[in-house]
């Protein structure tokens, strides 16, 4: 893999300021967005006074902890536009959610909030590696959904060559990829693996392509996918993070010189762990809910939102600002099997190191009397020999019961059995009700 690293003078200030100095400008901007709100949005000043704060009760960043959530009802309860700031006329566009499970959330940007986000996003490009000029292959979804039009100004913003392809037809995504040869793509984890599998059908080395860098986003990912899509396609596989609720991608991202974790731009988040139970910030380092508070937003201010997804905060290394751990999963996506918790990307990493299945599997949910059981249907990878593949999904029974501590069936299938996505895959179905959910 080729050395990405930017050139530090290619920084923005802030990446290179001392953290006194980021935090006193958290505490500036912190007092200006509590305010906003307060005084522009109905839910919020209700939300305060029954908590009874005020704004100006904020005197240090700690103070933060005493304002109330906010969390995914709140914004459905007002929706369409109940949570903005600024008049209609000031909002120059609205993303909002699939609202597959409801009613969808609604986030509006004023001009200034789009130019905030592009420079945000080319910020996280830059730290991926990439450069002005580089050719930028952009697979997330187009539309309501953030991820597309968050990815395309962005690159636009940092003097790239967009290359605006949407998801889905994965024949034609290889093909581009081939004919137009970018650098860098920007697309989910579970769909670049799709790119891949493609790439090798089609008999072309996904070694041997232009791509230089993968950006992947919009679920969580482990580092056994890390090192997994790094040696299929020889290129730098970097974290971003972020989610509609709160801008888009583009709230953290992974330096190319570390790889150690998301960096969250924090002088325009502020980020809380939470125990996801009790709402009681616990210090960095602790394991919890992730919290942000936007500093900067203008059209819709969101205080302490609730993200719902679980990691840590650390240090920063690469970046003054705080490091999130890599996202281990979701509390609304935690699996409790016979009283024990699980998530999606433990069973990934057991999967990843068993080198006859391929990293492509659901977890699928029943109720077998008055017991819940738990099947993971995984594919054989397509060059394994199908008795070494099933020999490897008893190995897999074995290696879930011994790591995670409960009893699952696995399911090995033939490959392309497990339903392909351009978006987020969805790793759980629960049958247990009749209904599915991912």
């Amino acid at each position: 893999m080729q050395d990405r690293s930017p050139n530090p003078a290619d920084l923005d200030p802030i990446e290179r300021a001392s953290v006194d100095e980021l935090r006193e400008l958290q505490l500036t901007r912190l007092r200006w967005s509590l305010q906003h709100a307060y005084e522009n949005v109905p839910h919020y000043r209700k939300a305060f006074d029954e908590r009874q704060v005020h704004p100006s009760d904020l005197r240090e960043l700690a103070d933060l902890a005493r304002f109330p959530f906010t969390d995914k009802a709140a914004l459905r309860a007002n929706y369409p536009f109940g949570m903005f700031a600024v008049p209609r006329e000031q909002i120059s566009r609205v993303h909002a959610s699939s609202g597959t499970t409801g009613r969808p959330t609604v986030v509006g940007y004023t001009k200034d909030d789009l130019r905030t986000w592009a420079k945000l996003m080319a910020r996280s490009i830059r730290a991926s590696g990439g450069r002005p000029g580089d050719r930028v292959h952009v697979a997330y979804g187009y539309g309501l959904f953030t991820g597309g039009l968050g990815a395309h100004y962005g690159a636009e913003e940092l003097g790239c060559t967009v290359i605006p392809v949407s998801g889905g037809m994965t024949e034609r995504q290889v093909r581009l990829i081939t004919d137009f040869e970018p650098e860098i793509i920007m697309v989910t984890p579970s769909y670049m693996l799709a790119i891949v599998d493609e790439m090798e059908r089609q008999g072309v080395d996904p070694r041997g392509t232009s791509l230089q860098i993968g950006i992947f986003g919009a679920e969580p990912w482990t580092q056994d996918l890390r090192r997994e899509v790094e040696e299929r396609l020889d290129m730098h596989a970097l974290d971003i993070y972020g989610l509609s609720e709160v801008m888009g991608p583009g709230v953290a991202n992974e330096c190319v010189e570390t790889k150690d974790g998301p960096h969250i731009w924090e002088d325009h988040f502020y980020p809380e762990i939470i125990d996801p139970l009790t709402g009681e910030v616990l210090p960095d380092g602790e394991s919890g809910e992730l919290v942000l508070t936007s500093l900067t937003k203008q059209a819709m201010p969101v205080i302490r939102y609730r993200t719902r997804d679980l990691t840590r905060l650390l240090p920063g290394t690469a970046r003054p600002m705080r490091r999130m751990e890599k996202i281990t999963g979701r509390t609304d996506d935690m699996i409790i099997l016979r009283g024990v918790n699980l998530f999606p990307t433990q069973i990934e990493e057991l999967i990843l190191r068993t080198p006859a299945l391929a990293p492509h599997f659901q977890c699928v949910l029943t109720r077998d009397g008055r017991l819940d059981a738990l099947t993971v249907k995984v594919e054989r990878r397509a060059d394994a020999n199908p008795a070494v593949a099933t020999q490897a999904g008893h190995d897999l029974v074995t290696a879930i019961k011994n790591n995670i501590g409960v009893s699952v069936r696995v399911d090995v299938i033939e490959p392309d059995g497990v339903e392909r996505s351009m978006g987020k895959m969805r790793r759980i179905v629960d049958l247990r009700g009749g209904a599915e959910r991912g």
